[in-house]
């Protein structure tokens, strides 16, 4: 009997009747409102991400592991299958439901007062409005203690001037978490994309996760009064806390990626004859088939374990337990992407078939929030008691 990748230890034992739910309802989702146009959006560079916003909202998707405010407030595992589900169809799309929930809304959950929530959090988690997530810079992307944007204050009003870059949802969205450096620590600003000072610009000619749209952000003199500040936020920590949190779902969204490669390479390996005999059948194929689908039921294990560790409650993960399954679980996926591609042959770079695509899109997850360098050094830290960041 021919069984599929994940089917291999039957982990589906391990999951609950809820859990299963929220991976069948972001597969519908998928299925219907992403797969039948994702390969075009690719392709030609123009997803409908608002429309996109609105489908995703109705189900639920945005914000759905946070509680109050009309969220669903899933467990940690849920809500990773979910985005598993989404990245399955594209990685810009579980990035996304990444940004909106597990940055922007969660930023505003935790460390924002009770007007900010409920001014923002009912129309992000229904995708009325789009938000974006204001860290990175450009000459501070690894390094965010080097942050340049600044927020000072005059009278009762705060002033922020900085440039944010390689921001997700930049160019389309309605409010922007964006953190700054101000005379005590670090502070957070919920901002009205409309704010006089405030301008995005779209970057337009990426080779990865073109069915998201991605840019800068611009604050020239942006003047906010003090109930834009997010006022749980004092220190670098937030924001790190906010990537922790969002970091959970690549851990998850990764394997969907790489387990579409697999199936789609299963399937095409199947049917595919080369010297009297379809491919799956050599020695060579199915060794590359069986390497790939043992790193996917162990970084699907890693991440269940995770996932469960953290609706444990308690103690909150720690870095470096993330570190762990963010490095683990991008490094494998992007690899099973690229071994997938040599089973397709020529045919591997088409785009009727999604693997250049997903391998395409894990070269930027790779990189963002946090590249495997950094994770590594996170965990040699915690091994070490050394730091190796800095001098």
């Amino acid at each position: 009997m021919v069984v599929r990748p994940l089917d291999l230890l039957d982990l589906d034992d391990l999951l609950s009747d809820d859990e299963r739910a929220a991976r069948a309802l972001a597969r519908r989702v998928a299925d219907d409102h992403v797969r039948p146009d994702v390969a075009g959006w690719y392709e030609n560079g123009d997803p409908p991400i608002r429309d996109l916003a609105v489908e995703l909202g109705k189900a639920g998707l945005f914000g759905m592991h946070l509680t109050g405010f009309g969220l669903s407030g899933v467990s940690t595992v849920a809500y990773g299958l979910a985005c598993m589900e989404l990245e399955a169809a594209d990685s810009g799309v579980r990035s996304l439901v990444s940004v909106q929930g597990s940055l922007v809304m969660y930023a505003i959950w935790r460390y924002g007062s009770d007007e900010q929530r409920d001014r923002w959090l009912p129309a992000l988690a229904a995708g009325r409005s789009i938000g974006c997530f204001g860290l990175a810079e450009p000459d501070h992307g690894s390094d965010p203690t080097g942050m340049s944007t600044r927020a000072r204050r005059d009278g009762d009003d705060w002033v922020l001037d900085g440039v944010k870059t390689w921001i997700l949802n930049a160019p389309i969205a309605d409010v922007a978490v964006i953190w700054a450096r101000a005379e005590k620590g670090v502070a957070g600003f919920a901002v009205p994309t409309d704010t006089p000072g405030f301008s995005a610009r779209e970057f337009r000619h990426n080779m990865s996760l073109r069915a998201s749209a991605v840019g800068e952000l611009v604050l020239d003199g942006v003047r906010l009064p003090e109930s834009a500040r997010l006022p749980g936020a004092r220190s670098l920590m937030a924001p790190l806390s906010c990537l922790t949190e969002a970091r959970l779902s690549i851990v998850f969204g990764v394997l969907g990626a790489a387990r579409d490669c697999l199936d789609a390479t299963l399937d095409y390996a199947a049917g595919r004859e080369q010297f009297g005999r379809p491919i799956s059948g050599f020695q060579l194929t199915q060794a590359k088939l069986a390497d790939m689908a043992v790193e996917l039921q162990k970084g699907f294990l890693l991440a269940l374990h995770l996932g469960r560790m953290r609706d444990a409650g308690g103690a909150p993960l720690r870095p470096e337990q993330v570190s762990v399954g963010k490095l683990n679980n991008v490094r494998e996926s992007i690899k099973i992407a690229r071994q997938c591609r040599t089973i397709l042959g020529g045919n591997g770079i088409r785009g009727e078939l999604p693997v250049m695509r997903h391998a395409s899109n894990l070269e930027s997850v790779l990189t963002y929030e946090g590249t495997s360098e950094i994770h590594q050094l996170s965990i040699g830290q915690k091994l070490t008691g050394l730091n190796a960041f800095s001098r």
